[in-house]
């Protein structure tokens, strides 16, 4: 199996960088892991304990820091689970089985069981995106509601290291190329990103393997078995993923579904934390 790191020193740096963020995040915490038969997994825990169950699912090279700020508003009602993935740039176990290999649903079977969850509802981003939906069109009965952002295995995915590998090669300009342009055009008047964010993401870069593995497609029979509430929120410039035939597939096979199209936001939708506030509020009675 690859590594997922480029060296034991750059993971050093990027772990060291994670848990100084996470000195910061905005509610009163618990941060651990859990044992699966991946290995350990990383959780972040905040919220009543006696709130509905809320899992976060992040994004690929990323970790669970992308959520500090909307975790702030969602752990007034729920009790919020932010879960590194296994394989990616965070905590947990450094392994990496294939995505079409079924292993992740079961680890997610270890996670739920290891918090002692029976049932709750997912919000996931992009490959998070793909966690949620995957697992609950596979776990129906232990999913409550499911909120996604520009989720991958829907929608076809774009192969972007065709034009962000050569950019890729040019240093920290060329990383900072790919974060403006996987992000989309920035909205008048909306903040810049903060600089010690940026920063974060090019160490990620700099010291992380990429996965390139295509993101299994989800049939449509898998998509019918989402008939609990799901909320979507779509970017209509996403350079990943395809936006279009995500809204169309989820019109066609999961009539109830909610879909926020933002027609100038590319793939990282950024202030969407009251809206899917209200959703998870609504669908969990609340």
């Amino acid at each position: 199996m690859t590594p997922i790191w480029k060296s034991q020193a750059g993971r050093d740096a990027v772990e060291a960088r994670y848990r100084a963020f996470l000195n910061f995040w905005p509610q009163p915490n618990r941060q651990f892991t859990v044992p699966t038969r991946q290995g350990d997994t990383f959780v972040i825990a905040s919220g009543p304990e006696s709130a509905p169950p809320l899992l976060l699912f992040h994004g690929s090279a990323s970790n669970s820091f992308m959520w500090m700020l909307d975790a702030a508003q969602w752990s007034q009602h729920f009790r919020v689970y932010a879960v590194d993935m296994i394989g990616e740039p965070g905590l947990s176990a450094p392994v990496r089985p294939t995505l079409a290999s079924g292993a992740y649903p079961l680890w997610l079977d270890d996670v739920f069981e290891a918090l002692g969850i029976a049932e709750a509802s997912l919000v996931g981003l992009s490959l998070g995106g793909w966690l949620a939906l995957d697992y609950a069109s596979r776990r129906p009965e232990r999913v409550r509601s499911i909120a996604v952002l520009c989720p991958g295995g829907v929608g076809r995915h774009k192969n972007i290291l065709l034009w962000a590998a050569p950019l890729l090669l040019l240093g920290a300009w060329g990383r900072r190329k790919v974060n403006a342009i996987v992000a989309g055009p920035p909205k008048p008047g909306a903040p810049p990103m903060p600089t010690a964010v940026g920063e974060f993401l090019a160490l990620i870069y700099r010291h992380f393997r990429l996965r390139r593995e295509r993101l299994p497609a989800i049939s449509g029979a898998a998509l019918r078995r989402l008939t609990m509430p799901l909320l979507a929120i779509l970017g209509g410039k996403d350079v990943m993923i395809d936006s279009p035939g995500t809204r169309r597939r989820l019109e066609r096979h999961v009539p109830q579904a909610e879909v926020i199209w933002l027609a100038d936001d590319g793939h990282f939708l950024r202030g969407q934390a009251a809206p899917i506030l209200g959703f998870l509020r609504r669908a969990n009675g609340i």
